[in-house]
């Protein structure tokens, strides 16, 4: 195996999920929400523009104010500085 392919943050996450699971621990699933990104005149770069039940896509697309648009999960508690 080489170096560095089993260590690091990323396997010791690995390790203690398969400690948790093998303690009978429960997996939590996050609840997540359609998020819209697109890019914007203000912010070339896509980004964050609201959740798909609250803005709608295809208006932002039709009107110009938004390109580049696409349809994500996201966690409900991730927190969206934009």
């Amino acid at each position: 195996m080489p170096k560095g392919y089993a260590e690091g943050p990323a396997a010791e996450e690995a390790e203690r999920r398969r400690d948790e699971l093998a303690a009978g621990a429960a997996q939590a699933t996050p609840a997540t929400r359609i998020a819209v990104e697109g890019c914007t005149e203000g912010d070339a770069e896509r980004h964050f523009l609201g959740w798909a039940d609250e803005v709608d896509a295809d208006t932002l697309f039709a009107t110009g104010e938004a390109w580049g648009i696409r349809l994500v999960r996201r966690p409900v508690e991730e927190h969206v500085s934009d």
